[in-house]
């Protein structure tokens, strides 16, 4: 007498598993991409609320937020990976695969540009130290918050457009054609921001390379800028029957 075998209910589970919508991927990237955003317009402001060197108080919080919105990111990054397309091999496009690994690869220079400047204000805790312009960190900082970040977001921005595209029907879109083409934009800007290497350190002038305009502006609007993809990916979730990854 034979038992009988359990595998056609588990296959027929596998198929009910596989043919049912798969939302997981896109409400977390969506609700993460607008977290990203949100956070980022306090991150930013308390570079601006100080005429002075900042409290340490105020070094210590921006970097503590930063902490939490790159955590944030690469949440994002891993939801991502499984919203865009693959090829009919089912490997992911390399466009697709450079946008990732350049989301990741940002999200570890800031949080090595991070501990830069919060280690100002920790090791010099009564100097009144700006950690952008002062200390022998600031320099080392400047470099990894601007030009190299702006150049490894630039590819994953451009990257996950052009991926995005590879996959766009009107049935079942990655996000919103109006997303993608901010990535674009975004994408350019970063690059426009990148040569900043070469104008010096004086943070007043608007293109110097801890300036408020190459630095903090671009900055400020690439972060909210996942938050319109996040949003994006959300607005896109509810026009789709169902997402293929």
């Amino acid at each position: 007498m034979t038992t009988p075998s359990s595998t056609p209910n588990l296959s027929a589970s596998s198929r009910d598993a596989a043919d049912a919508p798969d939302l997981t991927p896109t409400t977390f990237a969506g609700r993460a991409g607008m977290a990203v955003g949100a956070l980022s317009v306090p991150m930013v402001a308390l570079y601006f609320v100080c005429s002075g060197p900042p409290p340490e108080w105020n070094v210590l919080t921006r970097s503590l937020l930063t902490l939490v919105i790159m955590a944030v990111l690469t949440a994002f990054g891993v939801a991502l990976a499984r919203l865009l397309p693959r090829d009919d091999t089912g490997r992911r496009t390399i466009v697709g695969q450079l946008a990732l690994v350049s989301l990741l690869t940002y999200v570890a220079v800031i949080l090595f540009a991070t501990s830069l400047e919060a280690g100002t204000p920790l090791a010099f805790p009564d100097r009144g130290m700006d950690p952008t312009t002062d200390g022998p960190l600031a320099a080392a900082m400047a470099l990894a918050h601007g030009p190299i970040a702006h150049l490894w977001i630039a590819m994953f921005f451009l990257g996950f457009a052009r991926a995005a595209q590879q996959f766009m029907t009107a049935a079942s879109p990655v996000v919103p054609r109006w997303a993608l083409r901010g990535a674009v934009v975004i994408g350019a800007i970063n690059l426009l921001a990148v040569p900043s290497l070469y104008f010096g350190m004086d943070a007043t002038h608007f293109y110097a390379v801890n300036g408020w305009g190459a630095d903090a502006l671009v900055g400020l609007i690439t972060l909210v800028w996942f938050g319109f993809i996040g949003l994006g990916i959300h607005r896109a979730r509810k026009t789709q029957p169902r997402m293929l990854t």
